[in-house]
């Protein structure tokens, strides 16, 4: 994006909030989309087998379609892009559940994902760009919002669920919802445009060597957010002997520790820095992971799984933000990012299932420990690209109008 636009510090703060919301609408989309896929399961009348292979498409279209992001955003500019591919986003949530059998939900998971994967680099790169201009980090608490978002969006399908209504009117009305919202939260992002003499970023491209350096941090991170979200609660029932009430809980307490830890993280990195954030937290993160695996009661297990949400949460925030100041085209290198979180997070289920097949679960999450202390040894990758100071961003700032 060009160089020469410059915000008010007024107009900056006002594009923190919207982009903030911009994620919070990412985010419900995702949460109301989870809650009915077992309605979604039974209308299409697929069985599980069918069901995980669909439930691959959303990673394999966004895999595909993400690094599109950058040369839309190029064309059409960063507001314009991410309003149009944010409402392709939210009206295709209405897609899943028209699906009549295993062959519809594939495509239209293909979409959905496509579609969550362009918008989420785009809302990225935007975020990157407001948080560089401000002069703090303002990515940790984003992504916390997302996972507010994502609660919303939970809340409200397990409402609809409860109260047995059909996933496709529950889906129309969020979608129309959350498209009314997004293009409203969207008004408010900075509206940057790229110079004329700034070379289009290619359609198609490998991700840049920085973005596949940043990205292993990223995979780190992501697979044991994924792995204990997804194995925790059948870690405490299988391996301790648990009720279902009890193990469920160890879901509770490592996605609210997430939330909390997001919400919370940009003071911590304004003060400590990204790197030691990362390291501080792969400690922690390690120091979970041990607890779960050598645990002899359920509270220091559920203890040990909060840890671990507490490490992990800013990991993906911060590699974002390492990724948009790695070169020259923020979107491209966040995008490669994207790619390999997105891949991390559809192998960590099914990876930690095979391993725990052929040995046990605590060998998984032994496994798991190790990748968390991969976030303590590389964390140094997340200085590249120094953010400029708060006082820096503010001198003699003009708002340019449009």
């Amino acid at each position: 994006m060009t160089a020469q636009t410059v915000f008010t510090s007024e107009r900056l703060r006002r594009a923190r909030f919207a982009v903030a919301a911009v994620f919070c609408v990412h985010g419900a989309v995702t949460g109301s989309f989870a809650t009915r896929i077992p309605w979604i399961q039974d209308h299409a009348g697929v069985g599980a087998g069918a069901l995980g292979l669909a439930l691959a498409f959303p990673a394999i279209g966004a895999s595909l379609a993400m690094p599109l992001a950058g040369a839309i955003s190029h064309r059409f500019g960063a507001r314009n892009a991410l309003r149009g591919l944010l409402v392709l986003w939210t009206l295709s949530l209405t897609l899943p559940s028209l699906a009549p059998n295993v062959y519809g939900l594939c495509a239209a998971l293909f979409v959905y994902g496509a579609t969550a994967g362009m918008s989420d680099v785009a809302m990225n790169a935007l975020g990157v760009e407001t948080e560089n201009r401000l002069g703090r980090s303002i990515m940790s608490g984003l992504h916390g919002m997302w996972s507010v978002g994502a609660l919303i969006g939970s809340a409200a399908g397990t409402v609809a669920a409860h109260l047995g209504g059909d996933a496709r009117l529950h889906h129309l009305v969020a979608a129309l919802a959350l498209t009314a919202l997004g293009l409203a939260a969207c008004q408010g992002v900075l509206d940057l445009q790229s110079a004329p003499e700034e070379e289009a970023p290619p359609r198609f491209s490998l991700p840049p060597r920085s973005a596949l350096v940043i990205g292993a941090i990223g995979f780190c991170g992501v697979f044991a957010e994924g792995a204990s979200l997804d194995w925790s609660a059948v870690y405490l029932k299988e391996e301790l002997g648990t009720s279902a009430g009890l193990a469920a809980a160890s879901t509770t307490a490592f996605a609210l520790t997430m939330a909390v830890a997001r919400l919370a993280g940009d003071r911590v990195v304004d003060r400590f820095g990204a790197v030691r954030t990362v390291r501080v937290g792969g400690v922690a993160a390690t120091a979970g992971g041990l607890l779960v695996v050598f645990a002899p009661h359920v509270a220091l297990a559920l203890a040990g799984f909060g840890l671990m949400g507490l490490g992990v949460a800013v990991v993906v925030p911060l590699a974002f933000a390492a990724a948009g100041r790695s070169g020259p085209n923020p979107s491209q290198a966040i995008a490669g990012v994207a790619t390999i979180t997105y891949t991390s997070g559809l192998i960590a289920p099914s990876a930690i299932g095979g391993i725990a097949d052929a040995t046990s679960l605590a060998f998984s999450f032994g496994l798991v420990t190790l990748l968390a202390f991969g976030l303590v040894l590389g964390a140094g990758v997340l200085r590249t690209g120094e953010r400029r100071t708060a006082g820096a961003a503010e001198r003699g700032a003009v708002e340019k109008v449009r």
